[in-house]
């Protein structure tokens, strides 16, 4: 019995442990990558603006080529919604809220299953060598310790299909111009 007392304090001492550190573990993320494409501001544009064209370039929908996609609201304008479905990818809705052509598509995003969302971005700027195309997710967890811990690691969870898509994007953009 004394070992599982002593069992039973250590469980509970990493407990409170984790949800105090959790407590120091700032709510808000961010998550950023970038790629210069050998294109115009123009040429890339189209790919970013209409949801429709994201099926062609992001790993989400190579990684689930059963996933289920709906679009409504206006193309390519503020307004424009998709809404996925997929067992591998989970579900998810997003929507343009605000644009500036050929420099910037703004959209929300909002995963139901986690009841979680957030903002992104893709910002486009012409540099000497083409345009340089960024994108940015930022976004804020509630208090829920399991949630707070899952901010130190979105970067590492994210950052890597922001870097395949955009090298998709890039891919695309540049063997269609």
């Amino acid at each position: 019995m004394d070992v599982l007392k002593k069992f039973l304090m250590v469980v509970g001492g990493i407990i409170v442990l984790f949800i105090a550190t959790s407590f120091v573990i700032p709510k808000e993320y961010s998550v950023e990558r970038s790629i210069t494409i050998d294109a115009s501001p123009a040429e890339v544009y189209p790919y970013i603006v209409d949801l429709k064209e994201w099926q062609k370039w992001g790993v989400w929908f190579k990684r689930d080529p059963q996933m289920t996609l709906d679009y409504a609201g206006p193309d390519r304008a503020i307004g424009m919604r998709s809404e996925w479905k997929s067992e591998t990818e989970g579900n998810g809705e997003m929507e343009i809220t605000e644009l500036e052509h050929n420099k910037r598509v703004i959209y929300r995003l909002y995963f139901p299953e986690m009841d979680m969302g957030s903002t992104g971005s893709m910002e486009i700027r012409p540099v000497s060598n083409g345009t340089q195309v960024t994108w940015r997710d930022e976004g804020r967890v509630d208090n829920n310790p399991v949630n707070k811990f899952f901010v130190l690691f979105i970067d590492k969870l994210i950052g890597p299909d922001f870097e395949m898509g955009l090298e998709n994007l890039k891919t695309l953009v540049e063997n269609h111009g």
